[in-house]
């Protein structure tokens, strides 16, 4: 009988995948968050409040369920707050519109048909306005090797050598040589970091809810976390021979987004590109002890949200363009898969340009952000072009 890999192989797994998935993103989050209102600390609190939400979840499913499920903060979603902007009603009006997705996952647990509504809104549809929302964020390499061509400069050359050399690692090393770049910078100012910056804090908010903030970031929040995140993580963990409990996952996903709300927290999702490095046989040639892995990964985010301030005070001390650049770079890989998926159907072709358009301009009407109003047009043109035709 061949002897059994060393634990140390899945937990190692796990710690990796947690590293890959908050680091690649944390940026994107804090970014988001502070389009939508929030201040520096309540950025931060976010992060902190996302980070934890989404580790429990990680260890309450995988030591449940014996399968190594990982839960991420919504980057997609993240990306859409960043797009979208303040909102009639400010910060507690973003925190009001967390807790409406929080509410809309839960339902989707409870209310099977909810998800099967969802289901209905076309994959090219749905992909377009994420590529839509995302076109800007990733414009911010580019535009910054203008704006600050020696900050921005060494962090998209480590991320090109590093894409070909080692995919996995080259968001994360990018955000390292950021990180130098504004180390660098500290020391040439003789800046002085204050310690208060690097203890982890939360702020709560009391919400409140409008509707602007309901149709213009709710609704597009939980359409993008179901569409770009839950579904695809079930489809992949699929393909690794695990059948994700539903009902259970969205509950718990719920619950987490729902306590997590209050703080900043956005949302939390089933895992999609990282869940492969917890599941996949690379994690542990057993697939029945892999599941160390999803608690190994859940325990890393509580780590590293202990950490979530220094990320935080890094990204507030960086010089102008680095992290909006480290960011763009991490969304890459999403848009160009959103952008494929949008025009993958030639019969669907034209309704998804005009989502990806109207999601891309950044109009605001009513009070409601353009990825509400990218959905509305994209269906609309859909209806007119599909009509009365099989």
């Amino acid at each position: 009988m061949p002897e059994a890999a060393p634990l140390s192989r899945p937990i190692m797994a796990g710690v990796v995948t947690a590293l890959v998935g908050f680091t690649s993103s944390f940026a994107v989050v804090l970014t988001g968050l502070s389009a939508v209102g929030a201040s520096s600390a309540q950025a931060a609190g976010g992060l902190l409040a996302a980070s934890i939400t989404m580790g429990l979840a990680c260890v309450i499913l995988a030591w449940r369920y014996r399968m190594p499920i990982t839960v991420a903060w919504s980057t997609p979603g993240a990306a859409l707050l960043a797009a979208t902007g303040a909102v009639d009603g400010g910060w507690p009006a973003a925190i009001g519109a967390f807790l409406l997705t929080a509410a809309l996952i839960l339902l989707t647990a409870l209310w099977p048909a909810l998800g099967a509504l969802i289901a209905r809104i076309p994959p090219s549809i749905a992909q377009a306005m994420l590529a839509g929302v995302l076109l800007p964020l990733c414009l911010a390499p580019i535009t910054g090797l203008v704006e600050n061509p020696w900050g921005v400069v060494p962090v998209v050359l480590t991320w090109l050598v590093f894409a070909r050399i080692a995919p996995r690692w080259a968001v994360p090393l990018a955000f390292a040589a950021a990180a130098v770049v504004v180390g660098v910078s500290l020391i040439r100012e003789s800046a002085a970091v204050d310690p208060a910056l690097l203890l982890p804090h939360a702020e709560l908010t009391t919400p409140t809810f409008t509707a602007g903030a309901a149709v213009g970031i709710a609704l597009p929040l939980f359409i993008v976390t179901m569409a770009s995140q839950n579904v695809p993580g079930v489809a992949i963990m699929r393909s690794f021979g695990y059948e994700v409990p539903w009902r259970p996952a969205m509950l718990v996903t719920g619950l987490g987004t729902a306590l997590g709300a209050p703080a900043g927290g956005h949302a939390i999702n089933l895992a999609a590109i990282s869940a492969a490095l917890a599941a996949g046989p690379d994690a542990d040639p057993d697939p029945r002890r892999r599941w160390v892995a999803g608690v190994s990964t859940g325990v890393s985010y509580l780590v590293l949200g202990g950490l979530s301030a220094a990320f935080a005070a890094l990204v507030l001390l960086a010089p102008d363009a680095v992290i909006p650049a480290v960011a763009g770079l991490a969304l890459f890989g999403a848009f160009g898969s959103s952008v494929q998926q949008a025009i993958d159907d030639p019969g669907e072709r034209v309704p998804a340009v005009v989502t990806f358009l109207v999601a891309a301009s950044g109009i605001s009407l009513l009070g409601v952000s353009a990825a509400f109003w990218a959905l509305v047009a994209g269906l609309m043109v859909r209806v007119v072009l599909h009509a009365g035709r099989r």
